[in-house]
């Protein structure tokens, strides 16, 4: 095993086969060092950190992907296809394109939507529908409801744009679109094309129907609902 122009790992058995993807580095950082036991730091090549350790008796990463789908497309496949991971978990978050989803709600991505044109390189005669593993998504919703926590399971939007010249998020939400983010579309893509298990857990940190918003300390550190959702289901 060798190291990847953006991970810094030579030694097997130093990613876990399932890895919790936060675009935050510094959300990682918090994770590893609030939920993890005896959390090592695997990576820190560009400051996209990454740690392995144990969360009850289960050995789990955690690492940072950045922001958009050519960044998580990168560490998506270097961590499927160099370091033999399985399970790729995004916790990230979202904002909301519904009335009656609020901040801090947590969205589960059954599919995502995109105006991206990731899926071109596939060369697929028609137009692919990313989505998520089944799997992944009835164990999350499964240990929500033992928890009594409120989950949306449901289509979301992988946008390319986060400064939206136009309101196009009306048409996307007219279609019952839940939320919008920027990367899973291109996770469940990689994810699917080798065979790998993917999912996307949100948490709604701004609204574009009310403006509504959180504060980027509370992105970092506070969303611990969606982080423990992750874990357990790691």
């Amino acid at each position: 095993m060798i190291p990847t122009p953006h991970i810094n790992v030579s030694k097997e058995g130093m990613i876990a086969e399932t890895v919790l993807l936060p675009g935050d580095p510094l959300r990682a950082k918090y994770i590893a060092e609030n939920y993890l036991d005896d959390a090592v730091q695997f990576n820190a090549v560009r400051n996209m950190f990454g740690y392995t350790g144990t969360y009850k008796g289960k050995k789990i990463s955690v690492m940072g992907t950045g922001m958009g789908m050519p960044s998580i497309g990168i560490y998506s496949y270097e961590l499927i296809n160099f370091y033999k991971v399985k399970n790729l978990i995004r916790i990230g978050s979202c904002g909301s394109m519904q009335p009656d989803l609020k901040v801090h709600d947590i969205v589960i991505g059954l599919s995502a939507s995109t105006n991206s044109n990731y899926a071109i390189q596939y060369g697929l005669p028609g137009t692919y529908a990313p989505t998520a593993s089944y799997d992944l998504v009835k164990k999350v919703v499964d240990i929500a409801d033992k928890k009594g926590i409120k989950v949306r399971v449901g289509n979301i939007l992988s946008s390319d744009t986060f400064y939206d010249a136009s309101d196009s998020w009306r048409k996307w939400a007219k279609m019952g679109v839940l939320a919008v983010e920027m990367e899973a579309a291109a996770l469940y893509m990689n994810a699917a094309f080798a065979g790998a298990n993917a999912l996307c857990i949100l948490t709604v940190s701004d609204s574009l129907v009310n403006g509504e918003e959180t504060t980027s300390e509370e992105r970092q550190n506070s969303f611990t609902q969606m982080m423990e959702l992750a874990l357990e289901s790691a």
